[in-house]
């Protein structure tokens, strides 16, 4: 198939198109400058703008840019550009797909389990309503800038990530130097689920999703077994075989971090219920066997 994929250079990207090179897809990455490479194809998601040519042929989108949550503190200035690098980015990517005479019969818009806001020790599936905050409002206004690809006929799925377990980058890539060096720790009172996925089952229900018809709308992309910040902060000790002694207190995460503390200290307890329902195996279910695959 030829398929279209944003955000190829990231974490979850670039693990997605070595996954379809290797099975012989043709990938076309959407860049945010001129392009060098004949699989190039630019756009600017900001203005809005996409080279619909570069699109033509396509079977699939799979659409995961946008500004790191986790990379830097929550300024307002930084909650508008991740809010920005996802709404508007989604619907000019929306509206390019349902400009073209032949559109893609499918496009994976990127989402997150911060739909369901703090959900406490209550396990929440992809039934559920949005939660409050900064992380619910902006996914709820993610998915809804897709409204442009549904109207055409696309069938469009939100795929809802949790944290994906990897040593390689994103919010877990932060945790495990601090843990090979003896200190981690839990976060606050450690009672918060985090919602976990390894990257390969990630990049693995990414491909599941394209290849399942009746898949669509919300996907929720986390193991079926969430766990909480102390049973994670447990597993990393056993892992890596490292003391876990240390705690960051809830005030300091809030220093620390500002708004993205809520987050941190929050509960999300996300079940993958309808990747279940369709057949979907996960190789790591469990949070030691993600650990112990996103080691070197």
């Amino acid at each position: 198939m030829r398929i279209a994929v944003t955000g190829s250079s990231g974490l979850i990207g670039t693990a997605l198109v070595r996954s379809l090179h290797e099975d012989g897809h043709q990938v076309v990455r959407l860049v945010r400058r001129p392009p060098h490479a004949q699989d190039e194809v630019e756009w600017d998601p900001k203005r809005e703008r996409v080279d619909t040519k570069g699109l033509m042929g396509c079977e699939s989108v799979v659409h995961l840019a946008g500004a790191g949550v986790g990379d830097r503190r929550w300024t307002d200035a930084y909650k508008k550009e991740i809010r920005d690098s996802r709404v508007l980015g989604t619907a000019a990517l929306a509206e390019a797909i349902a400009s073209l005479d032949t559109p893609p019969r499918v496009l994976v818009s990127g989402s997150a389990v911060g739909f369901y806001g703090d959900t406490g020790e209550r396990a929440v599936d992809e039934s559920a309503p949005p939660g409050h905050g900064f992380l619910p409002d902006l996914c709820q206004d993610w998915e809804e800038a897709a409204t442009a690809a549904q109207e055409a006929g696309v069938r469009t799925v939100f795929a809802r990530t949790g944290l994906v377990v990897s040593a390689e980058g994103g919010a877990w890539g932060k945790l495990f130097p601090l843990f090979k060096l003896g200190l981690g720790g839990r976060m606050g009172s450690g009672r918060q689920y985090w919602s976990f996925i390894s990257l390969r089952d990630h990049v693995a229900a990414l491909r599941h999703i394209l290849d399942t018809p009746e898949l669509t709308g919300p996907v929720n992309l986390t193991a079926p077994t969430p766990v909480t910040n102390r049973e994670i902060t447990a597993a990393m000790g056993r892992v890596l075989r490292r003391p876990t002694l240390f705690t960051v207190p809830a005030p300091a995460l809030r220093i620390a971090l500002g708004g993205m503390s809520g987050d941190v200290l929050g509960s999300i307890r996300a079940i993958p219920r309808r990747l279940l329902y369709s057949g979907f195996t996960f190789v790591h279910p469990h949070v030691d066997e993600a650990i112990k695959a996103a080691l070197p």
